[in-house]
């Protein structure tokens, strides 16, 4: 039964081609990280924010490979496409906005501890994506995502 499970993950169409866009749109955004930085970060591997969004990449690819298998009008697409808006909006807007405010309290964090009143970790400002970020990795699964499913 055990093998039956394993062999049905490993065989289903969608979620593969899901999985490997976003990885792939996970390597874009740290291949352009050292191109711009000049240094690699193993966060941006596992980090979020960035340039493209795969979150958007795999929320795209998730309901393109819908729409390809079941149709573009059928509820399972339907359910994947507004998924994935829900997830795009939310990368670009709240986590984006707790980015910034993260930014601003470690500015004033540095002006205490600068002045010697406190000592505490920085905050993860890299949260959320730019709507730029989110368009360009909406684009980046779509495209990949139909690509994948012709060869696959």
């Amino acid at each position: 039964m055990e093998q039956g499970f394993i062999q049905e993950v490993f065989s289903n169409k969608i979620l593969i081609i899901t999985l490997t866009v976003w990885a792939l749109a996970q390597c874009i955004k740290v291949l352009i990280g050292v191109i711009v930085e000049r240094k690699f970060n193993f966060r941006w591997f596992i980090g979020t924010g960035g340039m493209p969004s795969s979150h958007a990449a795999g929320a795209t690819a998730l309901a393109t490979t819908c729409g390809l298998s079941t149709g573009f009008d059928s509820v399972i697409f339907a359910l994947a496409a507004v998924f994935a808006m829900v997830t795009m909006f939310d990368a670009q807007g709240v986590r984006r906005s707790t980015g910034q405010q993260a930014e601003i309290l470690n500015r004033v964090m540095d002006d205490i501890y600068w002045k010697g009143k406190i000592e505490t970790n920085r905050l993860v400002e890299l949260i959320g994506h730019t709507p730029i970020q989110v368009m360009i990795g909406s684009i980046v699964g779509c495209i990949m995502a139909i690509i994948f499913y012709k060869i696959w």
